[in-house]
């Protein structure tokens, strides 16, 4: 029996902590700072009371705070806190009481005389507060070797959590400082980072980089809110805005660091549709959070919050180690990142569902976690641009490569293109040639007879109108000589017409024999008869030539049958210097009626018709 009375004081002491009231905390002359937790009492408010009615309660009803800082969670509950303080130093000390969370809503702070409460909070404005300070500071009054009793009143839609801290004053602004100038450096690097990748994103337009830009200014202005930073330095009379600005904020890193995620790591729905899907329907409800955040309560809003960061977070944490399975060379680095930065923010979220005590570590641990993720994810955004472009200049490298074959090619079939043309315009130019030469034969047969060889009518048609216009062009004389082979159509009936065709051979033989300069034509004019054009050539000499050539046909046998056989021609002569150009029928007929009467002499001779000759080049045009 005795045993188990001992089992029950046992289990009573174990479950019933709350009826041993906290002590009261000591300060000395060697005290700096004091944590004032296990000192502290609270009280659970039922309905609206007064503090003259809280102050007569019996100690019963409030319950000791234990060793760590009260700490209650999200709620709609309102507590009371009491801590007794007692100054052994021998003189009166002013020190100050820090509240060392900034997002409470209503604080009243009962000090010891005074008639009023102290009214404190974030729904007043900031330069209500007795000292201008992040955190909510109130001087304390402690008189020499007394014990004083401090009460205070929260309401509040954030968690509930109220760290209470008695500084030396001088300690505290020494802490400050220190604590100040780690937040100014957290700041700097998160400025310097957003500046950088800023200019990075305007100057290769990549947009990583930007979504970069917009996670890290999100993640410090959500730091900034809650932290109080904000609420002291950007909008110290925005009372509505310092709380809402934290479900703003708080989504909008989930927004942009999931589109950096799956921009940066490449999450695409070609290689995981399952978690490109599940990570964009996350940043879409992020965003809706986020614009929900500047219309719907910020007590509404926290824990739909609260609980999208964590899984956001825990997404692109799995984000990034899929991808380092999958080999992705920037995953290594953003998973580091991550690592860092949802164990801060889990260690946040834990701490104010009281999970955690409120410590330097889990206050802080948001901050720490975010900075090395920033450096760190701005060290996997530089290894990425530098492996970009190491990819681009290799792939300029190969298009050089590249371009040079093409040009190598290029130059060589343009050589073979040449080499083609210059050999096609050789063979057209032989081509050509030909032609020219086909085209003069042709032009040379047209105008030859082909019996004696000797120009043809038409020929000598065309040349003797020229050479007359020449003639009178320049006033030349121009000599004509028609000539017949004398009894032809007797021996062509004799003898028959192949041995005619050698008679007109023979004589066409003769002829050419003596007409020999360039300007000279002989042709043969239609039978028996030829003509001789000489042009240039005065009376005298165009005789003598005729002369020679009648000579020479009668000179010359042939044999026909074992007959040896001669002939013989009469050849009319006509000199002119032509008075018109168009006088080439008035000199055919001059040297025409010379013939004529060479025949009617008895044939085989020259005459020249002299008299019509001068007649012509007398007549004037018509």
């Amino acid at each position: 029996m005795p045993r188990l009375s001992l089992l029950l004081i046992l289990a009573l002491s174990l479950l019933l902590p709350s009826s041993v009231l906290a002590e009261p905390a000591t300060w000395d002359k060697h005290s700096k700072r004091l944590e004032l937790a296990p000192h502290v009492d609270y009280w659970l408010e039922n309905g609206r009371t007064s503090f003259s009615e809280v102050t007569q309660l019996p100690d019963e009803s409030w319950t000791a705070g234990g060793d760590e800082s009260a700490n209650f969670g999200y709620s709609d509950d309102v507590y009371w806190f009491r801590f007794r303080v007692t100054n052994v130093t021998g003189v009166e000390a002013v020190n100050f009481m820090e509240i060392g969370y900034p997002v409470l809503d209503h604080i009243e702070v009962y000090l010891p005389d005074a008639q009023e409460p102290l009214l404190l909070g974030d729904k007043r404005p900031f330069y209500d507060r007795p000292i201008h300070h992040r955190h909510f500071v109130v001087p304390l009054l402690l008189p020499a070797n007394e014990t004083v009793t401090v009460y205070l009143r929260v309401d509040t839609t954030s968690s509930m959590q109220v760290p209470l801290t008695l500084w030396e004053r001088d300690a505290f602004y020494a802490a400050d400082q220190g604590r100040s100038m780690l937040e100014g450096i957290y700041y700097g690097i998160v400025l310097v980072m957003i500046l950088y990748n800023l200019f990075v994103f305007m100057a290769v337009g990549e947009r990583s980089f930007l979504y970069y830009v917009g996670y890290i200014t999100t993640m410090p202005l959500f730091l900034a809110s809650l932290h109080g930073v904000g609420f002291q330095y950007l909008w110290p009379e925005g009372t509505w805005w310092n709380d809402q600005s934290i479900i703003v904020f708080l989504n909008l890193v989930i927004v942009f660091g999931g589109a950096f995620s799956i921009r940066f790591i490449s999450v695409t729905r070609e290689n995981h549709p399952l978690l490109n899907r599940w990570t964009m329907a996350m940043i879409m409800a992020a965003g809706l959070m986020a614009g929900a955040g500047l219309f719907i309560p910020y007590k509404h809003m926290i824990l739909p919050t609260i609980l999208i960061a964590a899984v956001g977070c825990s997404t692109m944490l799995v984000l990034s180690v899929v991808r380092w399975i999958k080999k992705d060379p920037a995953a290594r680095y953003y998973t580091v990142a991550w690592v860092f930065m949802l164990s801060g923010g889990i260690v946040l979220a834990l701490n104010k569902f009281t999970f955690l005590p409120r410590n330097l570590l889990t206050e802080n641990a948001t901050q720490v976690g975010s900075a090395l993720g920033v450096i760190l994810l701005s060290l996997a955004l530089a290894d990425r641009l530098n492996r970009e472009k190491k990819r681009s200049f290799a792939a300029q490298q190969r298009l050089l490569r590249e371009e040079r074959k093409a040009r190598l090619a290029q130059e060589k079939s343009l050589r073979v293109q040449q080499e083609a043309n210059a050999m096609l315009e050789e063979r057209v130019q032989e081509r050509t040639r030909d032609l020219e030469t086909l085209n003069e034969q042709l032009l040379e047969l047209n105008a030859t007879d082909p019996l004696t060889g000797l120009k043809n009518r038409g020929h000598f048609d065309k040349a003797f109108q020229s050479s007359v216009v020449h003639a009178y062009r320049f006033e030349e004389v121009v000599s004509l000589l028609v000539l017949d082979i004398d009894h032809f159509k007797k021996f062509n009936d004799t003898y028959g017409h192949l041995v005619g065709d050698d008679c007109l051979k023979m004589v066409a033989q003769c002829i050419k024999r003596h007409v020999t300069r360039p300007q000279d034509l002989a042709a043969r004019y239609g039978g028996e008869e030829f003509v001789v054009l000489l042009p240039d050539t005065p009376g005298d000499g165009a005789e003598r030539v005729a002369e020679r050539i009648r000579k020479e046909i009668e000179k010359t046998a042939f044999r026909v049958s074992g007959e040896m056989l001669h002939l013989t021609v009469s050849i009319g002569v006509c000199s002119v210097s032509p008075a018109r150009a168009d006088a080439t029928k008035e000199i055919f007929s001059c040297a025409d009626e010379a013939l004529y009467e060479a025949k009617g002499q008895g044939r085989n001779r020259v005459v020249a018709n002299r008299h019509q000759g001068q007649a012509i080049s007398a007549t004037s045009p018509a």
